[in-house]
């Protein structure tokens, strides 16, 4: 089973948030984790992925124009990633800098994919999903793994 972890990051910081729910992916037994940035993704790889979770810096209350570009170029997939799983992160320079418009606008394009969308577990925070100002700390690494480990047993129930 294949999660697709998506990525943009200019600074690192939503670079190593990534790296951190792919370790949460790899911990689930038989689950893989395909770590992309918009530039690498191919739509084969997006498509034939079992769950995505997609992460971004903050511009302005939204994703990254790269990842939106990918989201916006991969529409003709649609229905084939309906029903999958799909999470989300951010990363922002400033405390209230938007990070969870940003985590609802990547919800948003993943429910228009018919996707099934979650948020961060409880024990993570059990909010929209994973999040930061400047670089991740221990504990946000920590959540991140969580997510990571969440989407994968999920995905894999459902492909039960």
């Amino acid at each position: 089973m294949q999660v697709l972890v998506l990525y943009y990051s200019r600074t690192g910081n939503t670079k190593q948030l990534a790296g951190a729910v792919a370790e949460g992916v790899r911990e689930v037994a038989g689950c893989k984790a395909l770590l992309r940035t918009p530039d690498t993704v191919t739509i084969e790889e997006f498509r034939d992925s079992d769950a995505l979770v997609v992460g971004s810096p903050v511009y302005f209350g939204g994703m990254a124009a790269e990842l939106k570009k990918v989201l916006d170029d991969f529409l003709k997939v649609r229905r084939q990633m309906e029903g999958k799983v799909g999470a989300a992160f951010a990363t922002s320079a400033h405390p209230s800098g938007g990070k969870e418009t940003t985590i609802l606008a990547i919800h948003q394009a993943m429910l228009i994919y018919g996707m099934i969308v979650m948020g961060d577990p409880l024990d993570a925070g059990g909010h929209y999903g994973v999040a930061c100002a400047g670089a991740p700390d221990a504990k946000t690494l920590d959540a991140a793994r969580k997510l990571g480990a969440r989407v994968a047993r999920t995905a894999r129930k459902l492909l039960a």
